[in-house]
């Protein structure tokens, strides 16, 4: 593949792992942007750490065009960072997200005109350790997927040679929301114990996690999605095939004091419930929670200055 101009966009867990990775490789031309300059980023994975040299910009206005944006931002802040997707995308720019939930396309396509659009589903764990610092861990499945066309195919091949895989999939849709499935449980239930993945190994909670799981998935097949009868029982499976210690990213955001993508996660299932008039009161009950969360969040963070 020829060397491409790649732009990653947000350097939190997600952002700094895929930075760091396809720096290591050497096969890229790799600017990360940023609020703040960075010049090296600490990079720990399974096989060592590295410090890796960024080319970093902290100013959109300083952007130029380049082959692909990956934006690795919470959902929440893709209207923060349309200033980069405006000034870094051009007549042949692709654009990857890399965030949670579903809807990619239409989240960023208010700043991109026509550019095309690659949702990509992450499923490894990126997580911010320090500032200027990033950890990789794998999990039982390719690090990131997306959907099996040439654009897709393109944005796997970016990866080539480097620490993270990248598959294809004819069953994206399936995919993706078998994703989602798996961040309405994991992400709020870490979140508002403000405990790891240890927590899901709970009786209670898992009894809690099914139940949620079981409203989503009856959401995602009047969706028209070909979600399987042991659908629910399945993706808890899943998760307990994670490390206990491994955070969430709305587990971060809370200890962080940060504001949860609560509406592109929980909003989403009760969202689609409403338009097929179909009764989510734990997810319901459980995206006032998020909310609320979320919203004291802020104030702490106003009232810190």
């Amino acid at each position: 593949m020829t060397p491409q101009k790649i732009a990653v966009v947000g350097l939190g867990g997600i952002g700094g792992v895929a930075a760091a990775a396809l720096q290591l490789a050497g096969r890229h031309d790799v600017l990360a942007c940023a609020r703040r300059p960075l010049g090296t980023l600490g990079f720990h994975h399974p096989e060592g750490m590295a410090q890796v040299k960024l080319r970093c910009l902290t100013d959109p206005t300083e952007a130029a065009p380049v082959d692909w944006i990956l934006l690795c931002t919470k959902a929440q802040d893709t209207a923060a960072a349309g200033a980069w997707l405006e000034s870094l995308a051009g007549p042949g720019t692709r654009v990857a997200v890399l965030q949670n939930g579903l809807g990619h396309a239409e989240r960023v396509r208010p700043f991109l005109g026509e550019a095309p659009v690659v949702p990509v589903i992450v499923y490894y764990n990126g997580e911010r350790i320090a500032p200027g610092e990033v950890r990789l861990r794998h999990v039982p499945a390719p690090d990131v997927v997306v959907p099996d066309d040439a654009h897709g195919r393109d944005f796997a091949a970016l990866f080539r040679g480097s620490l993270l895989s990248a598959q294809q999939a004819a069953d994206f849709p399936v995919l993706a929301w078998r994703k989602l499935l798996l961040n309405i449980v994991a992400n709020p239930l870490t979140a508002l114990t403000r405990q790891r993945q240890r927590v899901l190994r709970r009786p209670d909670i898992r009894a809690l996690g099914l139940a949620l799981l079981e409203e989503a998935v009856a959401v995602g097949r009047a969706e028209g999605v070909a979600l399987a009868p042991e659908e629910a029982a399945s993706v808890w499976a899943t998760l307990m095939t994670f490390p206990e210690e491994a955070g969430t990213s709305m587990y971060h955001d809370t200890m962080a004091g940060k504001s949860l993508e609560a509406e592109a996660l929980t909003g989403y299932v009760v969202a689609a419930g409403e338009r097929h008039a179909m009764p989510t009161p734990l997810n319901r009950a459980m995206l006032a929670l998020l909310r609320a969360a979320s919203d004291g969040n802020a104030q702490a963070a106003a009232a810190r200055g």
